[in-house]
């Protein structure tokens, strides 16, 4: 069987199951791992799936994708991102970071900062920061989103309201490429909203898988933004735009320490 053969074979049962596993694939079509992740890289490439722990699923349109299968997909990227997001974050600010699990990689690569106050609607964030004596920890209220963590609604719009922060890292779940960030729920978009208001300077924070998914609700646009950071080359036209707007694009690489 071709190389072309079987990912069209692939993508059949990802439709068909709505989810392949490495493992799976490789007993079904009798060739090895390696051979596997490639066929699924190259799919996922082609925006055909999504990569997962362990293998792939089909990609989102209407609805989210669970909390643990983001939460395994492209750490590295994310947390490239995060050490990148971290140098342009000083020592002795309050800065809030919202739900998502790119912010997650974040509040991690914050645990050497010293003197900060963090504010969240993300409790996986919190629990994080606990392991830095010098961070400050503010919870804002709302109602609790069992499957991810996360504070939404009126009442956490309010409570953000009371505060006045330095800087607001927040990530999305989606960019069009005409630069407006997107998010599959309506309160927690009514959120992101306050947190953008209420902050000093905004960086978004949205690894490369963001680009090739769709979302039905408006946060607002990169324009917004003081700087953009992400672990891949953004279109010419995404580029273009920020450029205009005056919004730093950053790039962090898988490989790099810094």
């Amino acid at each position: 069987m071709s190389q072309a053969e079987r990912l069209q074979d692939i993508q059949i049962i990802a439709r068909r199951d709505g989810r392949v596993t490495v493992e799976g694939l490789a007993k079904h079509f009798d060739v090895t791992l390696q051979t596997i992740r490639r066929d699924l890289s190259e799919l996922a490439d082609q925006g055909k799936l999504q990569r997962v722990h362990g293998g792939a699923i089909l990609p989102s349109t209407v609805a989210n994708i669970g909390y643990a299968d983001r939460r395994d997909m492209n750490e590295t990227g994310k947390a490239a991102i995060a050490r990148r997001v971290t140098r342009d974050i000083p020592n002795g600010c309050a800065l809030f970071l919202n739900i998502g699990t790119t912010t997650e990689a974040v509040a991690r690569a914050l645990l050497g900062h010293r003197d900060i106050m963090v504010l969240t609607n993300n409790l996986n964030v919190a629990n994080i920061l606990v392991d830095n004596p010098q961070c400050e920890i503010i919870v804002v209220g709302g109602l609790l989103r069992r499957t991810d963590g996360g504070l939404v609604g009126s009442m956490t719009a309010q409570v953000i309201q009371q505060f006045k922060f330095d800087l607001a890292v927040i990530s999305c779940s989606a960019l069009d490429e005409d630069g407006d960030m997107l998010d599959f729920d309506i309160q927690e978009v009514g959120v992101s909203q306050a947190i953008l208001k209420q902050a000093r300077r905004s960086f978004l924070v949205a690894d490369h898988t963001k680009f090739k998914r769709r979302a039905p609700a408006r946060i607002g646009s990169l324009a917004q933004m003081d700087s953009f950071y992400t672990d891949a080359t953004v279109s010419e036209k995404l580029a273009t735009a920020c450029n205009g707007w005056g919004t730093a694009v950053n790039i962090a690489h898988a490989d790099s320490t810094l």
